[in-house]
């Protein structure tokens, strides 16, 4: 079996430069499980897979800053 756990970055511009939406993506076999929106400020579960990985994420308070600082760099 072939497994693949993989991890996206994107940034979205709207208006120049000035709004910036920042998304990291988790995926396992080609199915997104978790993701951090910097609209959000925060991490979401896609599935209930990526639940408790977005509950743990989020209690960690410089795993945070460290995805919202990403907007800004």
């Amino acid at each position: 079996a072939h497994f693949l756990h993989n991890r996206k970055l994107e940034c979205h511009f709207t208006n120049g430069t000035q709004q910036v939406l920042f998304v990291a993506r988790w995926i396992y076999n080609r199915d997104e499980w978790m993701r951090f929106d910097s609209d959000l400020g925060k991490f979401v579960a896609v599935t209930e897979f990526g639940r408790p990985a977005a509950e743990a994420a989020n209690r960690q308070k410089d795993l945070l800053e460290e995805a919202r600082v990403a907007v800004e760099t």
